[in-house]
């Protein structure tokens, strides 16, 4: 077994050198972790909106579930994909069970609450501020309600930065329903998990700087997005 050094020297030349194995499961978790996060903004910030400015029956209810589904555990969201797939399930028939486009539903399972929830709490506070204006104006519901969402933009960009950057550090859901397939289904975190248990340290470490540096970046991105909109709206 190589020691720590040499590991991770082998490791600093991987990412040097531009190893096709490692940038092809970088590329892949990329891939997956974006279009999971497109997914869930197109279902989590409509969502949290309708709900942050109308008032109806049950939506106490529903705000404490949304709130509550943002502690999804990932296994469970994992195994819930997985039985919706599988052979014997729903969308059985579609063969998406060990693919890609499986983990990017799982992803969104576990995201899209996180984003609404938060999108509920960022325009909640928009809209305790700006209600009588937009009233007086005659905005009818839905018009107040894009008002709202491109006013808090920025925000919400946030939201979705840390959508994102969840999405990438995601590990248990997208191990049961992508399989773990080299070439196919490997991302980072699951390429971290088993290269760790093989011995594979190289990898890992390489992996492992990546993933790293692209959780640091996402931080970075939200604290300057919220710094650069706090300075300009004073």
């Amino acid at each position: 077994m190589e020691t720590f050094s040499q590991s991770f020297a082998t490791a600093f030349a991987m990412l040097v050198t531009h190893d096709p194995r490692l940038f092809r499961i970088v590329g892949l978790s990329v891939a997956v972790s974006l279009a999971s996060t497109a997914a869930s903004a197109l279902i989590g910030l409509p969502l949290g909106a309708a709900v942050a400015v109308a008032r109806f029956r049950g939506r106490s209810v529903l705000v404490v579930a949304m709130n509550a589904a943002m502690g999804l555990p990932p296994v469970v969201a994992g195994l819930v994909v997985y039985l919706v797939l599988s052979r014997s399930g729903p969308l059985g028939p579609l063969g998406l069970l060990f693919t890609p486009p499986a983990m990017v539903i799982a992803q969104t399972l576990l995201i899209a609450p996180i984003i609404a929830a938060l999108t509920r709490q960022v325009i909640e506070d928009a809209w305790s501020e700006y209600r009588d204006q937009l009233e007086s104006l005659g905005s009818s519901l839905a018009q107040s309600t894009m008002t709202l969402l491109w006013d808090t933009r920025y925000a919400l960009a946030t939201v979705l930065l840390s959508g994102f950057g969840r999405a990438s550090a995601e590990v248990g859901s997208i191990i049961i329903v992508g399989g773990n397939i080299d070439g196919v289904t490997r991302v980072m975190t699951t390429a971290i998990a088993l290269e760790t248990s093989k011995g594979d340290l190289a990898l890992a470490l390489g992996l492992g700087v990546v993933l790293l540096t692209l959780v640091t970046a996402v931080n970075v991105g939200v604290h300057a997005l919220r710094e650069w909109a706090r300075v300009r709206h004073g």
